[in-house]
């Protein structure tokens, strides 16, 4: 498998050749490279393979990274809505902005190591940058400490941080690990990166299961502990540094090779301006346009030039992928009803472990199992191919979340066109109630007391809004009132009975289901004083008396038997029941009695009746999915790229997460529709990205590591040392 043939440490020191500088190797005779860069060292084996022992320093350092960073993020949404009380939509693009800055950030941190630093200093001093900014997002989040503006700005600032630090060491720790094997070990190091990907899940998979469990079974300040939630991914990026630290002195250390990024950019601009000044010439036409930089840089430049452009050319399409993947983690698996196993019940935010956990499960099935009976069965099948089913396999889960999204749907409130309302009866009173609303024909049977309400009835209105009247019927009596209604509002009109008359208040109701699965209650106070409700001591609400209603309060999907009703006669018992993922409920507080006060409760809007069972299939094929994609994604852009910029073309690997975010973002704001519409979109265009990603995959040529160095061995002359020239063997994947 020619992608997977990493190209290796180039033991050399490199220097741009207009400066009169070589590639030169180190033989066994010479001395030892000085400084803080000794390519030669040889680490200890492990357990006598031909593993480095330095690897399991990069490899635990990454597995404490990723616990951090995962878990952090597992409660991040749930943050943005419970503790800074945003909305989905701004909750939504403040994760998905974050996510984003995480990607494009790599960028830095490659031109640092391969321009500056060096990887070993760059993931040092980001590092710090990443802890500092764990620090401060876990501050933020004491309640205690000022006001929100005060939450918020910390929240940002740590925030950023974050994803500077994270972003940052992205393209050098994977890298850095690549570069810790000797050159004639490049299966070893084809696994490593598997290894790499089996850490990074391991620590996904903990941390999401955790981190939600420290946010909402453990109290602090009153309330769920996000201060806690995030102090232990930040104490975890800590350890991630000390143990990287720690294995300092194992490490083979690539020295930096100068301002490698602004030396491609040159190089590019000088042969577009040359090729376009020489346009009209009779100068020979050139093998390839950057050819026409030959006059200014060296071959090898421009080889390596060659061999970069071609494989962010190849990337281009691979952000929809991404774009798939992050809606997958952020959309549909809040909206399922997650398990419960014995008396624990999953918590929304843990049910992300799934993926992390399939992931362990299928790396060594397909490294051990798959890939070699393939092999065995004489198919070829190269990175591009892998990559192009991965995206096929993220296509198909796509499409199963579009019918989970529509069976969830079937328990959504009906979505309301211009010129249309919807509109029920609750009848508080003490005897049945007709009611007739002015020239429509909606309720045909009158309303026993406390009776639960059919389905909404739907209201056609003449305009944007209209003044209507309604008229009740009770106990022989027709009592007129006078509402004004708007279109694509929903409404509760209460009937009650006060001070011996009987009476009408029209609310608005819930327009949609909670999100994230949470659950909305609302109450109406039945009694002749006002009350203080205070549910699960921290929750506290006032409702004013005779009938008056409250506003939603969305909870966590529990039951919830231990509330409080503060009176001018006391304190209460509070019982509500279960309150279930996704439903909306209305609670009238009807009298006291015995301590305890008594209610009548209303389920609004239908819980979510979709078992997670329903999206393990999905689950299963972008697991799958992203096992062949990304993985062999990461080795290819490694083993493709010169030793110079290993770690400047994993950044730009990771751009692509970075384009598939803000290509999210876009689409949401721009255009928006029903979830399930935008799956069947994203369906689409990842289905037809794949086609152009295969067809450009087809007619890309790889570079055989082993071969270019045989043949330039065979031209390298005595007076110049091991010099190498980057001439490229061209082999079809």
């Amino acid at each position: 498998m020619v992608g997977d043939k990493a190209r290796g440490e180039m033991n050399a020191f490199q220097r741009n050749e207009s400066k009169e500088t070589l590639f030169t190797f180190i033989s066994a005779g010479d001395d030892p490279p000085k400084g803080d860069f000794p390519v030669q060292k040889k680490s200890p084996k492990l357990c006598g393979s031909n593993y480095p022992l330095s690897i399991a320093f990069i490899v635990v350092n990454e597995f404490c990274e990723r616990f951090s960073y995962y878990g952090m993020r597992a409660v991040l949404t749930l943050y943005f809505l419970s503790f800074f009380h945003w909305d989905e939509n701004l909750s939504t693009a403040v994760y998905h902005a974050f996510s984003a800055l995480c990607y494009f950030t790599p960028v830095i941190g490659a031109i640092m190591a391969d321009s500056w630093l060096g990887k070993y200093k760059t993931i040092i001093y980001l590092s710090i940058v990443y802890v500092v900014g764990h620090l401060i997002k876990s501050v933020g989040a004491i309640p205690s400490l000022g006001n929100q503006v005060v939450h918020v700005i910390l929240s940002m600032v740590g925030l950023f941080l974050i994803a500077l630090g994270t972003g940052g060491i992205k393209p050098c720790v994977s890298a850095f690990g690549g570069d810790q094997f000797e050159e004639e070990h490049t299966s070893e190091r084809s696994k490593f990166f598997s290894i790499f990907y089996l850490s990074i899940n391991a620590g996904s998979l903990i941390s999401t299961f955790v981190t939600p469990v420290l946010r909402g079974d453990v109290k602090c300040f009153g309330e769920d502990c996000y201060a806690l939630a995030f102090g232990v991914p930040a104490a975890l990026m800590g350890l991630a540094l000390v143990v990287f630290i720690a294995g300092s002195g194992l490490y083979r250390k690539t020295p930096p090779q100068g301002n490698i990024l602004l030396e491609v950019c040159k190089c590019i601009g000088f042969a577009i301006k040359n090729r376009l000044k020489n346009r009209s010439s009779q100068i020979p036409k050139r093998d390839h346009w950057l050819d026409w930089a030959s006059e200014k840089y060296s071959k090898q430049l421009i080889g390596e030039v060659k061999m970069v452009t071609r494989v962010l050319f190849l990337f281009i399409p691979l952000p929809m992928f991404w774009a798939l993947f992050d809606q997958q983690v952020q959309y549909s698996v809040l909206q399922v009803c997650p398990p419960a196993w014995g008396i624990y019940v999953l918590q929304p935010d843990q049910m992300q472990f799934l993926n992390p956990l399939l992931i362990l499960v299928f790396i060594p099935i397909f490294d051990l199992g798959l890939y070699p009976l393939i092999n065995m069965c004489k198919f070829n099948f190269t990175p591009i191919r892998k990559m192009a089913t991965g995206m096929i396999l993220a296509g198909m889960a796509f499409g199963l979340a579009a019918i989970v999204e529509v069976k969830i749907n079937e328990t959504d409130m009906p979505r309301l066109v211009p010129e249309e309302s919807l509109i029920r009866v609750l009848n508080l009173a003490k005897n049945p109630v007709l009611v007739t609303i002015q020239e429509k024909d909606l309720f045909q049977q009158p309303m026993e007391a406390f009776q639960n309400p059919a389905e909404y009835s739907k209201l056609i209105l003449n305009g944007e809004q209209q003044s209507l009247r309604f008229t009740l019927q009770y106990q022989g009596l027709s009592l007129p009132f006078n509402y004004t209604v708007k279109e694509k509002s929903v409404y509760s009109l209460i009937v009650f009975e006060a001070e011996g008359n009987l009476s009408s208040r029209l609310i608005t109701d819930l327009e949609a289901k909670p999100e994230n699965g949470l659950a909305a209650v609302r109450f109406i106070n039945g009694l002749n004083q006002d009350v203080n409700l205070t549910i699960d001591s921290k929750w506290f609400i006032a409702v004013r008396r005779n009938y008056s209603a409250s506003e939603y309060s969305l909870l966590e999907r529990d039951k919830y038997n231990n509330g409080k009703c503060i009176t001018e006669m006391g304190e209460f018992t509070l019982e509500l029941g279960l309150l279930d993922f996704g439903a909306s409920y209305t609670i009238v507080i009807t009298n006291i009695s015995g301590g305890a006060v008594k209610t009548w409760k209303s389920e609004d809007i239908k819980a979510n009746n979709v078992h997670m069972a329903w999206q393990l299939p999905q689950y299963l094929l972008i697991s799958a999915g992203e096992v062949m994609f990304s993985i062999t994604g990461l080795a290819f852009s490694y083993s493709q790229s010169p030793a110079s910029m290993k770690s400047v073309l994993q950044a730009g690997w990771l751009l692509t997460v970075a384009v598939g975010n803000t290509f999210v973002l876009v689409v949401a704001q721009a255009a928006p529709m029903a979830q399930w519409a935008e799956f069947v979109l994203f369906t689409v265009l990842l289905f037809a990205v794949c086609i152009i990603f295969s067809i450009m995959g087809y007619f890309y040529v790889s570079v055989d590591p082993e071969d270019l160095e045989e043949k330039e061995e065979k031209r390298e002359t005595p007076s110049r040392g091991n010099m190498i020239s980057l001439v490229t063997q061209k082999t079809k994947l």
